[in-house]
């Protein structure tokens, strides 16, 4: 980072200036509790918090100024930045003050219901496997090479992303990879970052409690690849079997974007062949690309994971990436922890923990389940509380259909009651001729379900997979699918 003159900055951001033009600018947040001498402080309003309330406390905490939507208070001392939109604002000004990161890297931004994870994971992958030093930030983890972090949101906010971006770039990074969610573009946190390639992998329910259609949800994620974050990434990498990704896809071809496509089940520049999949050997196709084909194998399992190999794999070839660095990377990745992840020591049936959390990704994961078994399919679920409910029933509904025994749980009900939550998922239950059971107890209910489970069955416990923690009411405490599944199968074998 350097020092900026908050003057300066002022005219960057076109803000109206009041106050001392003097003060040294080290670093800007929107996080009371990062502030510190010489810290420009973001003043934004948002649903359950007003920002401006920390005024007086940050700057007896040494920042040298507010930017805020509103006019400056009588006798403030300090500089004071009123702007149109502090969320803009405080992106445009992290980004001049961390030296503009992401023009230094070979940025990657994800968007898309399902799969923005294991892509990010695959796409940093294939950078590694071509010896470039990589950094991703996804929903599990913020990494740079092999130095990793808990992530704390899946979009980082504009301040926290650009440092990130600044320290990849000061430890040598080439590339960086990060999921992009509908929300944080909306609320501009990608807002004046440098894509050299926008990926999207499919638009599905879910969110709508915040976009209430779908028309604005995927206005939101146009906006990563039609240029109304800054500027329009060098290429778009866009699944043209989804409906909404053929809509993109046209649409920027109408405007001379490049465009590269793929699929399964349509004429793309980027498509698989020959797919095979197996509980053992994972997942193998053959790889056709406009430099050639090659034969792929992978650990990761189910044709959901090919769509997130073909998307990775479009990405490395706009980076430069040669075929033969691609196939071993793909070769090696076993994905994100969490997404259609084998529980160990299981016996003579499988469990699976992934974090499916819409009725789409659900459809997907289950199917995957039916390709790699004969035998029966446990499903255990919930759904989130707070969170939005059209998919509740649409939930129910899918596994149902593609179940033969489901027990509706808990998920992360907040503040909803349970029990509630798990009624309006039976709704569609009851659509089904499925069997189910109702433990709201999740942690009895993936007992039950590994208990029920015979030889050459799969259980798939969905929902939460990389979480570990559970949030009931304001309390959230330590809670593993993937720990409660190995001690019901430890159970489970001390009893034979």
């Amino acid at each position: 980072m350097q020092n900026i003159a908050v003057q300066e900055i002022a005219e960057k951001i076109k803000a109206e200036f009041h106050g001392d033009i003097n003060p040294q600018v080290s670093d800007v947040t929107h996080d009371s509790r990062q502030v510190g001498k010489g810290t420009l402080f973001v003043a934004v309003r948002g649903l359950t918090m007003d920002g401006h309330r920390f005024v007086d406390d940050v700057m007896r905490r040494g920042a040298v100024g507010i930017i805020s939507e509103l006019e400056a208070p009588k006798n403030f001392q300090g500089a004071w930045l009123k702007v149109k939109d502090a969320r803009s604002a405080l992106a445009q000004s992290a980004a001049i003050i961390n030296g503009n990161p992401s023009h230094d890297l070979k940025l990657v931004g994800i968007t898309g219901t399902n799969g923005k994870t294991t892509t990010t994971y695959l796409c940093f992958a294939l950078a590694e496997a071509n010896h470039e030093k990589a950094a991703m930030l996804t929903t599990v983890e913020y990494r740079i090479g092999d130095k990793s972090e808990a992530a704390v949101r899946t979009t980082p906010e504009a301040s926290d992303t650009n440092r990130f971006l600044h320290r990849a770039v000061k430890e040598n990074c080439q590339m960086a990879v990060m999921e992009t969610s509908s929300q944080a573009i909306d609320l501009h946190r990608c807002d004046f970052l440098k894509f050299r390639v926008a990926v999207f992998t499919n638009l599905t329910r879910d969110h709508l409690d915040y976009h209430q259609t779908m028309e604005n949800y995927f206005d939101a994620k146009k906006k990563l690849f039609d240029g109304r974050l800054s500027e329009k990434p060098s290429a778009s990498v866009i699944n043209i079997d989804d409906q909404w990704g053929a809509k993109l896809a046209n649409e920027l071809k109408k405007n001379n974007q490049r465009v590269v496509t793929f699929a399964q089940n349509s004429p793309a520049d980027l498509q698989a062949e020959k797919i095979e999949v197996s509980l053992i050997k994972g997942t193998s196709f053959v790889l056709q690309t406009p430099y050639g084909e090659r034969n792929v194998t992978s650990p990761l399992v189910g044709k959901p994971h090919v769509y997130n190999m073909l998307a990775a794999s479009a990405v490395s070839l706009e980076l430069g990436y040669d075929l033969a660095s691609i196939v071993k990377g793909l070769k090696t990745c076993i994905g994100a922890p969490g997404r259609f992840e084998r529980v160990s020591d299981e016996g003579n049936f499988a469990v699976f923990v992934d974090y499916a959390h819409s009725d789409d990704a659900l459809l997907n994961t289950l199917k995957t389940a039916r390709d790699l078994t004969d035998g029966k399919i446990v499903t255990v679920f919930g759904c989130g509380g707070d969170r939005d409910k059209t998919k509740r029933a649409p939930m129910g509904e899918v596994a149902g259909n593609y179940s033969d025994l489901v027990i509706v749980t808990s998920d992360n009900p907040r503040t909803e009651n349970p029990l509630k939550i798990i009624s309006e998922i039976e709704v569609g239950l009851k659509k089904t001729n499925c069997s189910y059971l109702v433990i709201s107890d999740r942690r009895e209910a993936i007992h039950q379900a590994i208990a029920k489970a015979k030889a050459n069955d799969i259980v798939l416990i969905a929902g939460k997979g990389h979480e570990t923690y559970q949030i009931v009411g304001s309390d959230k405490f330590h809670f593993d699918d993937r720990e409660i599944a190995r001690e019901a199968l430890k159970n489970l074998n001390d009893n034979l």
